[in-house]
């Protein structure tokens, strides 16, 4: 009988592993904590009772010592932080705020985009997964992939199916990157073909030109002809033998890819006010870098702005956290060479990067500890057999 007692698992232990089990079925765990049912103990015990506060205070201390420590460290950024100083610092004010509105569009386009099947995402709610998930995409980076996974963790827990949560992020990626490549094609063709005043050298102009025109026919493509691609993907896949090929795997990107279209060209027929969200989002970004410039006393052409800017950001593609170092050398790179000064350049560069880049950190880390919450309240919620359709419209504020 004692050993049936002491064999037999208590309540709270039993409950603990179910709702892990539960948990890992349907691959919601949270990206940065993934529980693996195991008991801390010791120093595991400490670090698991202030994950929390330890997170945000890594956070926000990798960022200072970056900062004040290893970028003043590098070649000629010392002086160039220095004269940071002197900058206007009524536009540089006027910068913050501007990046604000851009968050502001980016948030309001994810509230459109993700409500849906019940589930309304408020925008309290909005705010703790976009900010949250900006801090992912700094610290993991990779295309923005940090960032992806805790949102797609995040709406899960929420309540979208993984179908769903599949085809609106996709249609969410479209709508943005979209006028990503548009702004490409427009102002790297304009200034090409002398259409838009500002320097044009070929290499800043035409094959960004080409590459978002090819982009965009890509998706489209891939979008549009969605079996016939998946088709010809599993044909070559099959040809390869023993573990899954590249091909296979790329096989499922058409239907994906088809599904987002889809969604995408539902949103467009009915279009509703928070569409503006993606054209907000990167023009308050590209007036950030602007109030930098103006900082500094200077101002160069629009066109010649847009595209630096964009050109810039290709960088943040590369697996480097946040894109340091890759976005400030391409945007500088691509500002000298359209004929603007270097040091002007290196100045209102590195002043738009540390408003945009370190203005989300802070209020990112905190919210992504409220997020958190709000999380295990949906999970609450959902598993006490209440509807997941408003886990956001309480927290919708």
């Amino acid at each position: 009988m004692a050993d049936k007692l002491e064999s037999r698992p208590t309540d709270d232990a039993t409950r603990q592993r179910v709702l892990s089990q539960a948990s890992s079925e349907r691959g919601d765990h949270d990206p940065f904590y993934p529980d693996d049912g195991t008991p801390p103990s010791g120093l595991r015990q400490l670090i698991h009772d202030h994950r929390r506060a330890l997170l945000a205070l890594l956070v926000i201390g990798a960022g200072i010592i970056f900062f004040f420590a290893v970028l003043p460290q590098l070649a000629g950024f010392g002086k160039s932080l220095h004269r940071l100083r002197y900058g206007n610092k009524l536009w540089l004010a006027v910068g913050v705020v501007l990046e604000c509105v851009s968050l502001g569009g980016y948030m309001g386009l994810f509230r459109l985009l993700f409500t849906s099947q019940g589930v309304h995402i408020g925008w309290r709610s909005s705010y703790q997964i976009t900010m949250a998930g900006a801090v992912a995409t700094k610290l993991l980076a990779a295309g923005g992939a940090g960032g992806i996974a805790l949102t797609v963790w995040a709406l899960r827990a929420a309540g979208l199916d993984a179908k769903t949560v599949a085809r609106r992020m996709t249609s969410f990626e479209l709508l943005l990157y979209g006028v990503f490549m548009l702004s490409l094609v427009i102002f790297g063709g304009g200034l090409a073909i002398g259409v838009l005043p500002g320097n044009s050298p070929e290499a800043l102009t035409v094959l960004p030109a080409i590459f978002g025109a090819a982009v965009i026919a890509l998706a489209l493509g891939m979008g549009i002809a969605a079996d016939r691609a998946h088709r010809w993907l599993a044909r070559l896949g099959r040809r390869r033998r023993g573990p899954k090929s590249i091909f296979t795997k790329l096989a499922t990107v058409p239907g994906t890819l088809h599904g987002g279209v889809e969604t995408t060209i539902e949103v467009l027929r009915h279009p509703k006010p928070a569409l503006l969200g993606a054209v907000l989002y990167w023009a308050f970004d590209i007036a950030t870098l602007w109030a930098g410039f103006r900082a500094f006393g200077a101002m160069p052409e629009l066109a010649v702005l847009v595209i630096g800017y964009f050109v810039g950001q290709l960088a943040n593609a590369l697996p480097i956290p946040g894109g340091i170092g890759g976005v400030e050398g391409g945007m500088i790179g691509s500002f000298i060479a359209f004929g603007v000064n270097g040091s002007t350049a290196v100045l209102a560069v590195l002043a738009y990067r540390i408003i945009s880049f370190w203005l989300p950190v802070l209020p990112g880390s905190v919210a992504y500890l409220q997020l958190r919450a709000t999380v295990n309240r949906w999970r609450e919620r959902d598993q006490a057999g209440a509807e997941p359709a408003d886990g956001s419209a309480s927290a919708a504020g």
